[in-house]
């Protein structure tokens, strides 16, 4: 197959990229490394350094469409720059794939679509988001769908949960489990906002690529892609402790306005239709991404 990853020299994008290659796959990675890492970049993939809020060309049977301005905070203090990149920019990914005849399989986001979640978001849960970042991401999912009814394409959106493993950013603002494993690297205290009750629904990135590769052969549609399990801020600093052997103690800091206090996803229909369910479990995925960040 012929991969174009959009944002595959970002942390989620590289490690698609890597899978994809190590199928045998053609990859070429496209990203302007306004976040992404040349060092990310898998040898056998092709770069390409173009920003998608210009249109491009593509030669591919299916896009994987990672490049995204995913900061809330950013979102909420440039809410233009955030639609150029995640509106215009998937409208760009779109024209260039039809243009090509190519799949796309988008990474959308669950917790910042969906907002507050009582019990484990299903795909028809209400989508209620509280920033422009969440807003913008919703935007491409329905352009995605509008291309599907309009011109009889197959793509697909994936709505990923608290993404982490290897290669995270620890200054990005989704990267709290690189935030509080660098931090705790580094004998300082890990710095929880609130009460540390807010509950996420964290998924391994492992995880997420084989979401990626199993959409790509869906005829069309909108999963979540998390675990369905909630933890706490505070049961994610204790296990982060725990995978490092550290008796740092954390400390708080002030309520951050507007943050989610609970976000979960229901997984089913990805399980359903996709024969996809995580398989690591928070424990496992975070020594592996301790082991990551300890090596560096």
């Amino acid at each position: 197959m012929r991969a174009i990853v959009t944002g595959g020299a970002g942390f989620i994008g590289s490690h698609i990229v890597d899978a994809l290659v190590d199928r045998g796959d053609e990859v070429t990675v496209l990203d302007n490394f306004a976040s992404g890492k040349h060092e990310n970049v898998n040898d056998s993939a092709m770069l390409r350094e173009r920003d998608i809020r210009e249109p491009f060309n593509v030669d591919a049977d299916v896009v994987f469409h990672l490049a995204a301005q995913a900061d809330v905070r950013v979102s909420v203090e440039r809410p233009g720059y955030d639609a150029a990149v995640n509106v215009l920019g998937t409208v760009n990914v779109l024209e260039a794939a039809r243009a090509a005849g190519a799949k796309v399989v988008f990474a959308s986001t669950g917790g910042a679509i969906y907002g507050e979640s009582r019990e484990p978001a299903t795909e028809d849960a209400p989508r209620q988001p509280l920033a422009p970042y969440g807003t913008s991401k919703l935007c491409g999912e329905e352009y995605l769908a509008t291309y599907n009814r309009l011109y009889g394409t197959g793509h697909v959106s994936l709505r990923l949960g608290n993404v982490y493993g290897p290669r995270q950013d620890p200054h990005g603002e989704a990267g709290v489990v690189a935030i509080f494993l660098s931090r705790l690297r580094e004998g300082r205290s890990p710095r929880v906002f609130g009460d540390g009750e807010q509950v996420r629904d964290y998924v391994y990135v492992g995880d997420v690529v084989r979401a990626a590769l199993a959409a790509a052969g869906q005829p069309d549609g909108v999963y979540n892609v998390g675990t369905g399990i909630t933890t706490s801020v505070l049961e994610l600093v204790e296990a982060c402790r725990s995978v490092t052997g550290s008796d740092v103690a954390h400390e708080h800091a002030p309520a951050r306005q507007g943050e989610l206090q609970r976000s979960v996803l229901d997984p089913s229909a990805a399980a359903r239709d996709l024969d996809w369910r995580p398989e690591v479990e928070l424990e496992q995925g975070l020594r592996e991404t301790w082991d990551w960040i300890a090596a560096r």
